[in-house]
């Protein structure tokens, strides 16, 4: 029961619907007492051979009467309330939805997308069928076992209903026991489907890579062991629910057992009469459905508990980033990193120190580096995927970055990630996701500095390609160069590149950075890059080592140091050299 004070607050703003509904709900239950009554008179009419075709004309329209009314009755508190559990389920998931799209990227290395994505769908429909046939089941067992109960007493034998009512304590203790179990129970069936969401939305997304490497059978084996673990364990839950119905039936017998056996010799006795003993059985058989439901409500509340747990935890973790600012504008100037020591949640060993260098606005900065030496650690903090301890450490500006509300700071930058993600949807909504309503030109203008618009005119359909799931139909360079124009098509104050064209030849390269350094003249721009090509033409490069500063300065000045740097890119100067002097002998001998 404690679901339900935990949902107080939307009790409280539909107050009007459940009130209807269940004024609904007592209006049916009294319907419902007419129809035995009407019998036990039609019976004793008979017996006493007092029944006439006009008074039975009278009973049978009074039947239709209470039909009609039960019927609308009925279709009012169905609106009335699953209308409010249906409001509730779109509350809660605009709710989740939105906690979702706030988190830093520290709530996602730690929940899984499977996971997330069963507290969308199971949990809320779990928690909605509380709000909706749970309220139906506790109001409609005490509204309509309540009046029948009453009646029974009032207008029958109030010793025969009480004697008949004597095993109903046993099912009270029972269900109350089978609840706990439920609860229990139904928390490891729904972590067991996430796990199975999870591992479903896994191997979806990773079918290329399962197939490549053959890892078909071990994949499906991996399936169908989780999925075996999901039935094992909604198994259990169901094994607790069918408790419910033959315990309720149990009593039900009892009670009618109890009825006849005692009814009868009140019968006999004339203390009641044949046509109120039917009356009173007919009664006791109306009493299935409230004992039934309130069995049903025992499984709903336990379930919808369960879930309502589950989302709520999501609601209360805290987002670490992004929370307090004191800037409502917009950031410009430089940027300056002055950080000691910052290390990722969870991970002991320091990920960044000493880095300390500043990013003059209107400047090109590259920053390179081994794999792993903290190049994108760097873009990550300067975007506030993750804050650092000092809030000093990173300034934008006057200010430190902490202190701008983070959707105006985000919005100052362009950013293009290692992992390209392209929308299941056509190249052109790709390109114009920052502003769905970008004129067609600018969109071109984009494509033809991220050099992708003659590829993009040779696809069947142009612009309207469907990139399909993840850019699944697209190469590696496209991706890259589609997220790219992505990127240009906002004119941002500071372009970031991480490792972007690591997937493109050298030639389009070069013409990318061409093009960048004439459309970008005044602009901050940020690139990561493995290829020291990449970042030869930037005013500032920084080389980092184990998320370390080790060298930095222009490409003329690191090549005179002769140090990491020159090194490199001599060593991939040659490389690519060779590269081009094997390619022109292989045309040779094509020719």
């Amino acid at each position: 029961m404690k679901v339900f004070k935990k949902m107080g607050w939307f009790f409280k703003r539909e107050w009007r619907s459940y009130s209807v509904g269940v004024i609904m709900l007592v209006l049916v239950a009294l319907m419902e007492l007419i129809p035995p009554q009407v019998i036990g008179w039609v019976i004793d009419r008979i017996t006493q051979e007092t029944l006439t075709g006009n008074l039975l004309m009278q009973y049978i329209l009074l039947l239709v009467a209470v039909a009609v009314l039960t019927y609308i009755f009925r279709y009012f508190w169905r609106i009335m309330i699953f209308g409010a559990s249906y409001r509730l389920g779109r509350i809660l998931r605009s709710r989740l939805y939105r906690k979702y799209s706030q988190m830093s990227p520290a709530f996602y290395q730690k929940r899984r997308t499977g996971d997330l994505m069963a507290h969308a769908t199971n949990d809320i429909q779990a928690v909605q069928a509380t709000a909706g046939a749970g309220i139906l089941t506790i109001a409609d067992s005490l509204i309509t076992g309540g009046a029948v109960l009453v009646t029974m007493a009032v207008t029958i034998s109030p010793k025969l209903t009480l004697l008949a009512m004597i095993p109903l304590p046993f099912m009270v203790i029972l269900t109350s026991y089978y609840g706990k179990l439920l609860n229990r129970g139904f928390k490891k069936a729904q972590a067991a489907f996430s796990m199975l969401n999870d591992k479903t939305q896994e191997s979806i997304s990773g079918i290329k890579v399962t197939k490549t490497f053959g890892y078909e059978r071990s994949d499906q084996a991996d399936f169908r062991r989780m999925s075996d673990d999901v039935v094992e364990k909604n198994l259990k839950v169901s094994k607790v629910d069918a408790l419910f119905d033959p315990t309720i039936m149990t009593v039900i017998g009892a009670s009618y057992f109890i009825a006849i056996f005692y009814g009868a010799q009140m019968v006999l006795s004339d203390t009641i009469s044949i046509g109120e003993l039917v009356t009173f059985t007919t009664y006791l058989g109306m009493m299935v459905w409230p004992l039934l439901a309130l069995g049903w409500f025992f499984n709903l509340v336990q379930r919808g508990s369960a879930s309502y747990d589950r989302i709520q935890e999501i609601m209360d973790t805290e987002n670490q980033v992004g929370v307090d600012y004191k800037i409502e504008g917009q950031p410009e100037g430089d940027i300056i990193f002055d950080l000691g020591a910052f290390n990722f949640p969870d991970d002991e060993s320091d990920g960044l120190r000493d880095v300390r260098f500043a990013i003059k606005k209107g400047t090109t900065v590259g920053i390179v580096g081994r794999t792993g030496s903290g190049k994108s650690a760097l873009i990550r903090l300067l975007l506030r995927e993750f804050d650092t301890v000092n809030p000093e450490d990173i300034k934008y500006g006057k200010h430190p970055l902490r202190d701008y509300e983070i959707s105006n700071l985000r919005r100052q930058f362009g950013y293009v990630p290692q992992d390209h993600f392209l929308f299941s949807t056509s190249i052109r909504n790709n390109i114009a996701f920052s502003n769905p309503g970008m004129d067609e030109a600018e969109i071109y203008h984009a494509a033809k500095l991220s050099h992708v618009h003659e590829d993009i005119k040779g696809f069947t359909d142009g612009y309207d390609t469907v990139v399909g799931e993840r850019g699944v139909s697209v190469s590696g360079g496209q991706k890259q160069r589609i997220s790219i124009a992505r990127a240009l098509i906002m004119d941002p104050e500071v372009l970031i590149l991480d490792d972007s064209l690591s997937a493109v030849d050298a030639e389009t390269e070069e013409q990318i950075l061409a093009n960048l350094q004439d459309s970008r003249a005044g602009k901050t721009n940020i690139i990561t890059a493995h290829r020291m090509s990449a970042v030869s033409h930037a005013d500032l490069i920084i080389v980092m080592d184990n998320g370390t500063i080790i060298e930095h300065g222009d490409h003329h000045a690191l090549m005179a140091k002769g140090g990491w740097y020159h090194d490199t890119y001599n060593a991939q100067a040659l490389r690519d050299a060779l590269e081009s002097t094997l390619d022109d002998l292989v045309l040779k001998e094509e020719r």
